[in-house]
């Protein structure tokens, strides 16, 4: 598959041969679904779980007499009344993570490429700017014709420049190609790669 190259603020660039079985996989929904589902539940963090009445290590001999005393009848210091004690009906640890098959979460980043290499994939030859300032970059993206929410990836590391540049432009998002998943490359309208970031990704499934 050949897509045209151009600069960042959208000047012609050339052209890159994309590899077919990375971006020229037909999208499946219930693929995409599990992948997506999969990243979201292993994002969710349970409660921090307190101490119930069977986790203290409190005496259970009875400290006072039966009768007499004028107060309650108690037999274990480990009872919620008292300071120290257990928890009554305390908030407890829930596992969310799931697990999925590494070749299905594959499959799954390679649709979320494709899906976006068919309407929504720009790649670009780096991101080096001339001058890294938010409101040039900004300009350069508004000329380039960028639509909606951005994600830009680059190879081994982001152009520094880049990210500061960008860092306060809302809708625009940057990663490393390492961090590449389905869910951030499904959640943004524009996709945007670098020639760096085609290449760990086509490598990332070759290797």
């Amino acid at each position: 598959m050949k897509v045209k190259v151009q600069k960042i603020d959208g000047k012609a660039s050339g052209d890159i041969e994309l590899n077919d079985a990375v971006f020229g996989v037909e999208p499946r929904a219930d693929i995409l679904h599990r992948v997506v589902t999969w990243q979201l539940e292993n994002r969710r963090a349970t409660a921090r779980p307190t101490r119930e009445r069977a986790d203290v290590a409190r005496t259970g001999k009875k400290f006072g007499a039966q009768k007499g005393s004028g107060g309650a009848r108690h037999g274990d210091r480990g009872a919620p009344i008292f300071i120290g004690g257990g928890k009554a009906h305390g908030a407890r640890k829930r596992d969310f993570e799931q697990s999925l098959n590494k070749k299905v979460r594959a499959l799954g980043l390679k649709m979320a490429l494709s899906t976006k290499a068919k309407d929504g994939l720009v790649v670009v030859d780096s991101l080096e700017l001339k001058d890294a300032k938010t409101q040039v970059l900004k300009g350069q993206l508004e000329k380039a014709g960028y639509a909606g929410k951005v994600l830009v990836i680059d190879g081994e590391n982001v152009n520094d420049a880049f990210a500061k540049a960008a860092g306060n432009l809302p809708g625009i998002n940057v990663m490393p190609a390492m961090g590449a998943n389905v869910y951030d490359i499904l959640n943004h309208d524009t996709l945007v790669l670098t020639k760096d970031a085609v290449a760990k990704l086509e490598a990332r499934f070759n290797g």
